[in-house]
């Protein structure tokens, strides 16, 4: 039943097809040991090819046995199993940021580090039903817009899978315990530190007991409702941007790097406002590949300024970004410093 899941879900959503290569990103958890296991059948069925990437984060003292889990797993069913060690308290300190940011950056980069060596198309990620109601309500508490009520996306750039997504917590558990694969907890998710074990330990349980017993079922059904409301949404910025955009351009004409854009300014302004906050936002990701630094603050101040259109007038919301109105254009730039 539990395979049976799987793969509906990897059918669904068209997540791997016959000769594909998967990398398969397993801590020794039950959710990626689950998910390395039932990809094993199921790739009897459709005849793809599985290499395993494992992260060592050398935090806790258990994570040696962890990573020889893993290994003798591997050696049984004669998978390619790429190991890392990296210090990842050691990497937090040294780039000022989280350890759990740390841990996550450095996972990522390993799973493409061997993605690449390996020739392979898919990464595959044990991300499952409750972390993605976990994560919808993470970003609710933040003051998420739309597009974070969808959550974790099933595929992400046609590469990352998340076959999964679908199945709940206690299912991959009873799974594990009638495939006997004795996963390796981790204490840590226990402690209530991080907010994502808070919601999971804490506010998750209250809900159910006190509301609503099936509101991890309530809160994917909303992720997926609000997953179609966000691509359609997307879809008309797509067009309005074709409509508007006068140019975009780069430094030379060898490089697929955009530098600049440049839109129509009548056009823009007499869009509605959440039309064209969505449209800076998407200018933005094309020049920077994120809209990490830009706030909502920037976004209505680049509007009004837009609206006012007097002379020359220029912004900076960061030392990176600038944006101009001059002569009827709005232009979006790269600063280089």
């Amino acid at each position: 039943m539990f395979e049976d899941k799987v793969l509906e879900t990897i059918k669904k959503y068209n997540m791997i097809q016959k000769g594909d290569k998967v990398v398969v990103a397993v801590s020794g958890g039950p959710d990626s040991m689950s998910l390395l296991n039932s990809l094993l059948n199921i790739k009897k069925l459709i005849e793809f090819k599985i290499v395993v990437a494992h992260v060592n984060h050398m935090i806790r003292e258990v994570a040696d046995e962890e990573t020889e889990y893993v290994r003798n797993f591997c050696d049984r069913y004669n998978i390619t199993c790429y190991v890392k060690k990296i210090d990842v308290i050691k990497k937090a300190e040294s780039e000022k940021i989280s350890t759990e940011e740390a841990g996550r950056n450095a996972r990522y980069d390993f799973f493409e580090e061997v993605f690449i060596k390996e020739n392979a198309n898919k990464i595959a990620i044990a991300h499952n039903a409750n972390d993605n109601a976990e994560t919808v309500l993470m970003n609710i508490i933040r003051g998420t817009g739309v597009s974070g009520l969808k959550g974790i996306e099933p595929i992400r750039l046609q590469k990352f899978i998340r076959p999964l997504i679908e199945i709940e917590r206690a299912e991959i558990e009873q799974y594990c315990e009638n495939e006997k694969l004795n996963p390796k907890f981790d204490k840590s998710n226990e402690e209530n530190v991080y907010t994502r074990n808070k919601v999971r330990n804490l506010l998750i349980p209250y809900i159910k007991d006190q509301f609503n017993p099936n509101i991890i079922e309530s809160i994917n059904r909303l992720s997926k409702l609000a997953d179609q409301e966000t691509k359609y949404i997307d879809n008309v910025i797509q067009n309005f941007y074709k409509e508007i955009c006068i140019c975009e351009s780069s430094k030379d004409d060898n490089s697929a790097k955009i530098e600049e854009i440049v839109i129509d300014l009548n056009k823009y302004n007499n869009a509605d406002k959440y039309i064209r906050g969505k449209i800076i936002m998407l200018c933005t990701y094309k020049i920077f590949g994120t809209t990490k630094g830009i706030e909502k603050k920037h976004i209505e101040d680049i509007i009004v300024m837009c609206e006012k259109n007097i002379g020359n007038k220029f912004l900076t919301p960061n030392k990176h970004f600038k944006i101009a109105v001059n002569k009827g254009r709005i232009t979006i730039s790269r600063v280089t410093i």
